[in-house]
């Protein structure tokens, strides 16, 4: 029996494939039948799910091509973000961000709009500059930037074909330093939320909501040289935060063995970013999460909401996130046309309970709030679709890729694909 991740999803497949190369994949798609590609199974829906054939990725070889002109690099799909971002580095190279866990898949995590954080960084699908999609009638098409298509196929749910390879944009390498800060002030942190998550290159605030009055912590992740140590440590005073008198995990009481070095200490882009250690590579994980993002503009109503439900959240949830993400183009992104603010749950692993909670927590959050594809939620498919202004334009996309619809599954035919 498979399962994802999280263990909360039992994959109802006839097979699971693990091809271990190109031809392999064509082969598998051209038999019919309906099918679907697995990644490293970090999604805590049946997005990934299919009656039919399963195929994983983990048996490719991983690829990993810089350009002549070193600013983009092409990876095979299957690759992890901490298979690439060692590699980069030792090119003299970065990416311009990364997830909360460097074990994710490339192909995976752009699929369905992952990110990491910061005003002025967008997310993972954002950094995409090309990328070649196998179709079901076992063509290869090759979109990129420029491309009237493209918007709609970085972003894809898997409901195109299978991906095989994209292109990233990279830069040079670059030095992070992470700072944590205790017990900031929620209402100080409202007052001027672009303040605060503007004290970095990359910020997050991370709550238990087991009471109103305070944030748990706000971590700080800086690019180096640090031109803002002294306004922050104004900021921090004036949220009424110390400086962590160690390190942290993001849930309080939890051994911080696994988190990404803290204290200001500078290191290389991908040892900083992520807030946890690539050599911790989870193996099972006792929870389940959502994730809801905003416009900038509603960020403060929908925080607000959030502690009007504070004692209904709290005994459910083993922490939430507040992070935030540029604005993007393409169509089915949370950030699509707005900066966006994320609003992430890690929750119990109590999925009854949680199920019954969201309904409450989604109509108390702003009309606006997009669900995180590959997290548990439970707005029904018209409201979802409501919420993209492109979304008949990525259906007809995905007619035009999948005639047959063999790479529809429940889940999107819950969305209305």
């Amino acid at each position: 029996m498979e399962r994802n991740w999280a263990g909360n999803v039992t994959y109802q497949a006839d097979v699971v494939e693990h091809p271990s190369s190109v031809e392999e994949v064509r082969e598998t798609v051209l038999r019919g039948g309906p099918v679907r590609v697995l990644g490293t199974r970090h999604c805590f829906n049946d997005i990934a799910d299919t009656a039919g054939a399963l195929f994983a990725l983990d048996r490719l070889p991983i690829e990993i091509e810089v350009s002549a002109d070193r600013d983009s690099v092409r990876v095979s799909s299957g690759a992890r973000y901490g298979d690439i971002a060692p590699a980069l580095e030792a090119e003299g190279l970065a990416l311009s961000n990364l997830a909360s866990l460097p074990h994710i898949s490339v192909g995976g995590a752009t699929a369905t709009g992952t990110h990491g954080s910061g005003d002025r960084i967008g997310s993972l699908a954002s950094t995409v500059r090309a990328l070649t999609i196998l179709t079901a009638g076992g063509e290869i098409r090759r979109l990129a930037r420029g491309d009237a298509e493209f918007p709609g196929a970085v972003v894809n749910l898997g409901a195109l074909g299978v991906v095989l390879d994209l292109t990233l944009d990279v830069e040079p390498t670059y030095q992070v330093a992470q700072h944590v800060y205790d017990l900031p002030r929620w209402d100080a942190i409202l007052d001027d939320l672009d303040a605060v998550t503007g004290a970095g290159t990359s910020v997050s605030i991370f709550s238990r909501w087991q009471g109103t009055d305070t944030a748990d912590q706000i971590w700080v992740k800086q690019r180096q040289p640090d031109t803002h140590a002294d306004r922050r440590a104004e900021l921090m005073r004036r949220l009424g935060a110390s400086d962590a008198d160690g390190p942290r995990h993001p849930i309080i009481g939890v051994d911080p063995v696994a988190t990404s070095e803290q204290g200001g200490v500078a290191g290389p882009w991908f040892q900083r970013l992520p807030h946890f250690r690539l050599e911790f590579t989870p193996s099972a994980g006792a929870e389940l999460q959502s994730e809801y993002l905003v416009p900038r503009s509603d960020a403060v109503a929908a925080i607000e909401a959030l502690r009007s439900l504070a004692d209904r959240i709290a005994p459910l949830l083993l922490v939430n996130e507040v992070r935030t993400v540029r604005a993007d183009d393409l169509w089915l992104s949370s950030s699509y046309g707005t900066d966006a603010v994320g609003l992430h749950f890690t929750w119990r692993q109590d999925e009854a309970a949680v199920r019954a909670l969201l309904p409450v927590l989604e109509d108390a959050l702003p009309q606006t709030a997009r669900p995180h594809w590959g997290k548990v939620f439970t707005l029904d498919g018209a409201e979802v679709r409501s919420r993209y202004p492109r979304w008949e334009d990525f259906a007809a996309l995905r007619a035009e890729f999948d005639p047959e619809r063999r790479f529809v599954n429940a889940y999107l035919e819950r969305l209305g694909l």
